[in-house]
């Protein structure tokens, strides 16, 4: 199937690795151009050379904590390659602990990057994008089911999710589609920290019914998809990419 992906340009953050990273390729593979972004200059220079080079990519360091990130990274899009037609929101997951060992300081902080920094990054994306452009948000199974251990994430996903499918129904009439997606247990640097032995592994892998994680390119294709044209009708919905872990509709 043709996604409609040739020449077209997304912004992705916090992609030099992980989640944003797999999406990026999976873009780039089928004809896409892209921004990526991340803090770390190193990382963001690494990437774009792994995806090809200047031709398909641009590297810009951002941080979305930053109020000017999103509209830098929205004019690179244009002055790069001419043209902006989606984006997808990834920030790194908070600080580990549960909801009632964090400290105000780190609820504050939490909430000023994964939750504030990724709605005004929607909301910037979504006034400089053109009719028929989409965003994607990479959220968690915390969005439906709590982790335990992961008590930031467990309080603020949900409220994110909410707030993505609300801006989709005030997009949508322009033809911006929002959407959310939901990782399960993939095999990122992050799942590698949180998961501390083969045990543990191994436990994890058999509470998921396909009996395995996941892999970071079998997101990033589903996010291509959502992306692209060819799921031109998908708006306002979460989409979980993982195994079939969570128990919820």
């Amino acid at each position: 199937m043709d996604l409609g992906l040739a020449d077209r340009v997304y912004v992705l953050t916090g992609a030099s690795r992980g989640l944003g990273f797999a999406t990026a390729q999976a873009l780039v593979a089928d004809g896409a151009k892209v921004v990526i972004s991340s803090r770390d200059e190193k990382n963001v220079t690494a990437a774009v050379e792994s995806l090809g080079g200047e031709g398909p990519a641009a590297g810009v360091v951002a941080d979305l904590a930053d109020p000017g990130a999103a509209r830098a990274l929205a004019d690179a899009a244009v002055e790069r390659f001419g043209r902006f037609d989606g984006a997808l929101i990834s920030v790194g997951g908070p600080a580990p602990g549960t909801a009632a060992a964090m400290t105000d300081e780190q609820w504050r902080t939490a909430f000023e990057t994964v939750f504030l920094g990724s709605v005004r990054a929607a909301r910037v994306f979504a006034s400089a994008l053109p009719e028929a452009g989409a965003i994607g948000l990479v959220l968690s199974s915390t969005v439906k089911s709590p982790v335990h251990g992961l008590g930031l994430s467990n309080g603020l996903r949900p409220g994110l999710a909410m707030a993505a499918k609300d801006m989709a129904d005030e997009y949508a009439p322009r033809g911006i589609r929002v959407v959310s997606l939901l990782p399960g247990r993939i095999l990122t640097d992050r799942n590698r920290e949180l998961i501390k032995s083969p045990e543990e592994a191994a436990a994890v892998a058999e509470s998921i019914p396909m009996r395995r994680l996941g892999e970071p390119a079998e997101f990033g294709r589903v996010a291509a998809f959502l992306l692209s044209p060819a799921a031109s009708y998908v708006t306002g919905v979460t989409v979980a990419v993982d195994g079939g872990m969570l128990r919820t509709l």
